[in-house]
């Protein structure tokens, strides 16, 4: 594409936070130190996790980059990025979460590949665009639309990078078009974050952001919007990001089995303790995150000092000063996550755990061998860190 191109190797990457924690350096993939999570509601950019599959594309030339949108459609366009930023301008804050983050944990079940991740591939951001379904009323389909007159059903994003999982080609991934012409999904083509231009690693110059979804469907560097009757066939929709069973391994696996994973569950974690932690016998607060996909509101989160004999509940907050409410979208951010704070006493070696509910009463499963995959994705097992006090 004019004025944006994805290099075919890695000598011009950005900078990025000396604390990040690296899992892979080429395509470089990191996360924050857990505690940095929960040192604010909206996580600051460079404690944002990086999730990249190739080099990350360069801007030549800013004043010729476009997106085409074609496809089955009427009428193909060609947008720049001054026409996209001359549309309806909508501030979403919205939770994006890896569909690996926490894959670490369940490795420790049965091995799995993918990138190691921690609990931190996951932030909360202020994403700032024009919605997705404004654009495609641009060329010729309505709000709410499930099927265009030519077929289409599907709406797939391609990006610039170079992937080698596709060959070199560009990343691609795709959502239902119902999905993208729903103003109230708040699908964005985002050009700024957290109130300033997205970087390099997030995009830059325009993204794709579905709250709720998998990050995996999120795709940066939007080159193309094509309208399509089926999904996308790309490597990353088809032959990965796939919810199979425990019994299925690298041997018997049929991707044709499974849908591509959309909405991610409910999850938490505790950022303010290690995964195992030294402290003094008596009262200790733990912070987190919770949060669950597709808009549902966190109802409850649960903390067990006890390793799970007994419970209490934690608060829960966005906003400061603004109560939190689980289902009213007016007062609370319904793509965002829930910072929460429980307060207990520890008095011997235990393990505190948290698990969290939301409004349709999911709730995280208690342990991650029931819901083991080859992938290692979507670990949204019971949080749990072990504690060993000193003078136990």
């Amino acid at each position: 594409m004019p004025g944006l191109r994805g290099p075919s190797d890695y000598s011009q990457e950005p900078p990025r936070h000396p604390s990040l924690l690296i899992n892979s350096k080429a395509p470089f993939n990191a996360e924050p130190p857990r505690k940095k999570l929960i040192c604010s509601y909206v996580t600051p950019v460079d404690f944002f996790y990086k999730r990249n599959h190739g080099p990350v594309p360069v801007v030549d030339n800013i004043e010729s980059y476009r997106v085409s949108i074609g496809g089955l459609v009427g009428n193909p366009t060609e947008l720049s990025l001054s026409d996209i930023k001359n549309l309806p301008k909508h501030n979403v804050t919205a939770t994006l979460q890896c569909a690996g983050n926490r894959r670490t944990a369940m490795s420790k079940i049965r091995a799995v590949k993918g990138v190691g991740w921690d609990v931190s591939a996951i932030g909360n951001a202020i994403w700032s665009g024009t919605k997705l379904a404004d654009v495609l009323e641009l060329v010729g389909i309505p709000i709410f639309t499930k099927t265009t007159s030519s077929g289409g059903k599907h709406v797939e994003f391609v990006s610039v990078d170079m992937c080698k999982e596709e060959n070199g080609g560009p990343y691609k991934a795709s959502i239902p078009l119902v999905h993208a012409t729903n103003p109230e999904a708040d699908v964005l083509l985002a050009y700024e974050m957290n109130e300033e231009p997205l970087n390099r690693d997030h995009g830059y110059p325009l993204r794709v952001v579905v709250p709720g979804v998998i990050g995996a469907r999120s795709v940066k560097w939007l080159d193309s919007i094509n309208i399509i009757a089926e999904e996308c066939q790309g490597f990353f929709m088809q032959r990965d990001y796939k919810m199979f069973p425990p019994s299925v391994n690298w041997e018997n696996i049929d991707w044709s089995t499974r849908r591509p994973q959309m909405d991610f569950p409910v999850q938490s974690a505790i950022c303010s303790l290690d995964d195992v932690d030294t402290m003094q016998h008596g009262k200790i607060t733990v912070h987190g995150y919770a949060v669950s996909g597709g808009g549902r509101g966190v109802e409850r989160v649960d903390v067990s000092f006890d390793g799970g004999k007994t419970w209490v509940e934690a608060s829960r907050y966005q906003k400061s000063g603004i109560p939190y409410e689980a289902d009213d979208d007016i007062v609370s951010d319904k793509w965002g996550w829930v910072i929460f704070k429980a307060e207990g006493d520890v008095h011997q070696n235990t393990e505190i755990v948290a698990k969290a509910v939301d409004v349709a009463a999911n709730v995280q499963p208690e342990n991650a061998a029931v819901i083991w995959n080859l992938r290692g994705i979507l670990n949204t097992s019971w949080h749990r860190v072990q504690i060993h006090v000193k003078d136990a």
